[in-house]
């Protein structure tokens, strides 16, 4: 098949992002700027754009795949970049209010190579700061003027609905010690799955077709199932170089991400050496983290998520397929796909 196969037709994945993040940042950027005080410095600190004093800089902003989605969908549909922007802000903005919490709740102290927000302006403020941006998102939609704006901000509150409940399954999951594999899968599908599936279908109905945009939706939501899958292995084995997060901070934390559960539910001996030093009182050593990525590994849980992420990657892919799509934004949505599933390989 055409998409799921290497092509050279589009741009890189790369330079598929830098050319979203120059079209969506200034939007977004103007959009932030009508935050209250209290909350507007937070907000442009923690997407990079200045310092913890205001002062104005460059820091990395994130890889802007979500907004990227909404727009390469838009054009996949036969719409214009252009009428992919508001819902490319919304979902950014969903995003990274999304973010400021979970850096909070999982104690968080890194986030693309900086302190996170609430380690430099405190929990509460940041926490204000995330309930702002969310606010923010509805009111770019609402603002915008689409006839698919009403339509556009029940599909984005449907989604942070789901994204809230994944996380809250998270959060409960870490104090339980009999996870199932498929909640833990369900949990991520509304976690991550949620907010990417709905980039892609706002995407194609702020582009004019509500038709597609049921399948788009499909698309993102196998996309980040299998982004978190590759996620949860960069939180073991990946190096903060890349990940901006300490080495084995998911361990440290005792995260039940998938590659975790598929370890401590697959009855083998390293499964269960691996939940006894999950149900210890106190933190892991550096010595004990190791062992534990060790265990991950011999369990099965490393191979089972790349396998996963594979499989949800040609599933996302087949969802391209014969839907009239227009031929180089489809391919793009693929080869941003690929690059992003394939990114621990």
């Amino acid at each position: 098949m055409a998409i799921i196969e290497e092509t050279t037709e589009g741009d890189s994945p790369s330079v598929i992002l830098a050319r979203s993040r120059d079209l969506v940042t200034p939007a977004l950027r103007a959009a932030v700027d009508t935050l209250p005080p209290a909350v507007r410095r937070i907000a442009a600190y923690h997407f990079g754009w200045c310092d913890e004093n205001g002062v104005q800089g460059h820091a990395d902003s994130g890889k802007a795949i979500r907004p990227t989605l909404a727009l390469l969908a838009a054009e996949a549909v036969g719409g214009t970049t252009e009428s992919g922007v508001p819902a490319a802000v919304a979902v950014e903005l969903v995003h990274n209010f999304s973010l400021l919490h979970d850096d909070i709740m999982d104690g968080d102290r890194t986030r693309r190579h900086r302190p996170t927000a609430w380690t430099v302006f405190g929990a509460n403020p940041s926490i204000l700061a995330g309930d702002a941006l969310l606010t923010l998102a509805m009111d770019v939609l609402a603002a915008s003027g689409h006839e698919a704006a009403q339509d556009g901000t029940r599909m984005l509150s449907t989604a942070v609905l789901d994204l809230i409940n994944g996380q809250a399954a998270d959060l409960d999951f870490e104090t339980r010690h009999d996870v199932d594999l498929a909640e833990c899968v369900r949990m991520v599908e509304g976690k991550t799955g949620a907010l990417l599936g709905c980039a892609s279908a706002l995407g194609a109905v702020f582009g004019g077709d509500r038709t597609r945009a049921e399948s788009l939706r499909r698309f993102g939501v196998f996309f980040g199932t299998a982004f978190q899958h590759v996620d949860d292995l960069l939180g073991i084995w990946g190096s903060p170089e890349v990940t901006g997060k300490s080495i084995h901070s998911d361990l440290r934390s005792r995260k039940k991400s998938l590659p975790v559960v598929a370890a401590l539910r697959s009855g083998t001996p390293a499964g269960r050496e691996l939940a006894t030093l999950y149900l210890r009182e106190r933190s892991l050593s550096d010595i004990e983290l190791v062992r534990a990525a060790e265990l991950v590994d011999a369990a099965g849980g490393r191979e089972w998520s790349r396998a996963q992420a594979d499989t949800l990657l040609l599933r996302a892919l087949n969802e391209l397929q014969g839907t009239g799509l227009v031929e180089r934004p489809a391919g793009e949505l693929g080869a941003l796909a690929r690059f992003a599933i394939q990114r621990d390989h």
